[in-house]
């Protein structure tokens, strides 16, 4: 819708500015009651659900306002002006209408107006956002003293009739807690109350309840850009950054799981009392899926694990006399369900930290493995669907896979994973690669 709106407008206005230098008037009067039919039609499109309003449009909407508003005095006034103009005049003030709504449209061409995926389940879906504070834990991000706070946003059905599963998501490196908003409300819809973490200074971006913002800490941004580069870490330093990295993702969702664990006990609220705390799955994209597979190790209560695209740092053994990373020796016994991308599905049995990853590895001899073909490492995220443009920089070109088939599908793996280990429903023998 963006780029379509674009392209017309920029005809218009370079078709326009030749139609004036032909005729060489400026034709003011018709330019005039042109923006004010522009300005209402967009009312309309919007009114009619064509456009679905949305922080999109709100500079496209203040520049038609403005120019409709600016029409409207000048036909008032009856000030029309014939005189001729200079081509250089018409070219300049074309040229700067064309920069002009260039950058009010850049909101909808970076993040396109798109349908949503399918929903699937019977149950409404409510969403509602806590900040938690933990009186047990410093902020090391901050030199101030405070205690560490983690925000998280729960998803769960509407009016529901019981008490229903608690699913915990840990987001990606760089990643905020609506990260995966389809996958979550899916599962809400089938009944599962669903809470995502943000984990401050890990996430791109977390607002607090009292307004606080916070960013993503730049040395920490800077571990994980290195990551990828060759001769930056030694294996035992790249071994040291993994255990720092997974201990606060970790200790945030033990500390938010046992939160809601307590409030459930004793919070009226009735979020918390539509949970069965007896049932309990985790699951994460890339570090978050790391983090959550060590917590399925880590907790007793923990039902079910799902890891998207993420590699076992649970699992990882550092030996220091060869330099070298091995998998754990140790069963995990959780269930497990792994989802992998091309991006890290081509690495498993060639890069060192997805050494506990690899399909023959016997301590994962009954977790399910489904690999998702010409994927990439976002695709299993809505990024893809939100902001094509962003997804496809960050992830270095676009997935040869329909976003809605592989969020879909995924999404309903995930489900149906879920309800077999946690609800008993069904049977779940998923196919090896989607």
């Amino acid at each position: 819708m963006g780029i379509l709106l674009l392209l017309i407008a920029l005809i218009f206005e370079m078709a326009f500015a030749i139609y004036c230098m032909v005729t060489k008037q400026n034709h003011k009067k018709l330019l005039n009651w042109i923006r004010i039919a522009l300005f209402i039609t967009f009312v309309i499109l919007t009114l009619f659900s064509v456009i679905v309003w949305s922080f999109r449009w709100i500079l496209l909407a203040i520049l038609l306002f403005i120019l409709a508003l600016k029409g409207t005095v000048s036909l008032i006034r009856n000030k029309t002006n014939t005189k001729k103009h200079k081509i250089s005049s018409i070219v300049w003030k074309s040229m700067m209408m064309m920069v002009a709504i260039i950058l009010v449209l850049a909101p909808a061409i970076v993040f396109p107006q798109h349908k949503s995926p399918k929903i699937t389940g019977n149950y409404k879906v409510a969403t509602a956002t806590y900040t938690y504070v933990d009186q047990n834990r410093i902020e090391d991000f901050s030199d101030k003293g405070d205690n560490r706070f983690v925000n998280v946003e729960f998803w769960y059905p509407e009016n529901g009739d019981g008490t229903y599963p608690l699913l915990v998501f840990s987001h990606g490196a760089y990643g905020i807690k609506a990260s995966n908003t389809s996958t979550y409300t899916e599962l809400a819809s089938h009944g599962y109350v669903v809470v995502s973490i943000d984990h401050p200074y890990h996430s791109f971006y977390t607002r607090s309840e009292n307004g606080t913002n916070v960013f993503i800490n730049q040395n920490y941004n800077r571990e994980i850009s290195n990551l990828n580069s060759d001769g930056i870490y030694t294996n035992e330093e790249l071994y040291g950054l993994i255990q720092k990295w997974m201990k606060l993702r970790t200790d945030d969702m033990n500390f938010v799981i046992d939160t809601i664990l307590k409030k459930a006990k004793s919070d009226q609220n009735p979020i918390y009392q539509q949970i069965n705390t007896d049932k309990i799955g985790v699951f994460g994209h890339s570090m978050g899926g790391a983090a959550s597979v060590w917590l399925g190790r880590q907790r007793d209560d923990i039902d079910a694990v799902v890891n998207i695209d993420a590699p076992f740092f649970s699992e990882l053994v550092y030996k220091k006399d060869t330099d070298a990373f091995a998998a754990s020796s140790e069963a995990y016994t959780t269930p497990l369900l792994n989802l992998y991308s091309d991006d890290v599905w081509g690495q498993l049995d060639r890069t060192p930290i997805y050494v506990a990853n690899k399909l023959n590895n016997k301590q994962f001899k009954d977790a399910y493995t489904a690999h998702f073909k010409g994927a990439k490492h976002l695709s299993l995220t809505d990024l893809p669907l939100f902001s094509p443009i962003l997804a496809n920089m960050i992830q270095g070109g676009k997935a040869d896979i329909d976003p809605y088939y592989c969020i879909e599908t995924e999404n309903e793996l995930i489900l149906k994973f879920f309800d077999y280990q946690l609800k008993g429903i069904g049977h779940f023998t998923p196919k090896k690669t989607y």
